[in-house]
């Protein structure tokens, strides 16, 4: 079923505003730049603190609603235990329990460990199995994705 917000569970209630360095779609996992602004997380599997951009309830915009360039930006700090309902990378078929990983566009990619090399940083755990192997990533609204905070 389809969530209207991109907080599912809120135990932590660290919230801020940015100002948007690109266009940013709720439930994208942000970065902070240089410029003290915020972005789409840009380094597949690297760290990054979980950051979620969420939907500008205080302007009447919902999930679907993207910020432009230069506008004001809620963000949610979200921290270990939080639900988060989430963007996830096209192509990606991802299970319940799966762990899950930056795709350095603002989405989430399905983990996977690398045998010489466990660099790749875990954002989140999957709650859901949702299936996009097959999609063409032209309706952001089936691209989400209900995780939990690692």
């Amino acid at each position: 079923m389809a969530k209207n917000t991109i907080k599912l569970k809120n135990y932590s209630k660290v919230f801020e505003e940015y100002i948007a360095a690109g266009v940013i779609t709720p439930g994208f996992l942000l970065e902070y730049t240089s410029e003290g602004k915020v972005q789409a997380h840009s380094s597949a599997g690297q760290n990054m603190i979980p950051m979620f951009a969420l939907e500008d309830e205080l302007q009447g915009n919902g999930i679907t609603d993207a910020y432009e360039v230069d506008n004001q930006v809620q963000v949610w700090v979200p921290g270990r235990g939080d639900e988060v309902y989430a963007l996830l990378k096209d192509g990606e078929d991802v299970a319940k329990g799966d762990f899950l990983e930056s795709d350095g566009n603002g989405y989430l990619q399905k983990h996977v460990a690398e045998s010489s090399s466990y660099t790749n940083q875990i954002v989140a755990q999957a709650l859901e199995a949702v299936d996009l192997s097959g999609s063409s990533g032209v309706d952001p609204a089936t691209q989400r994705i209900e995780v939990r905070i690692v």
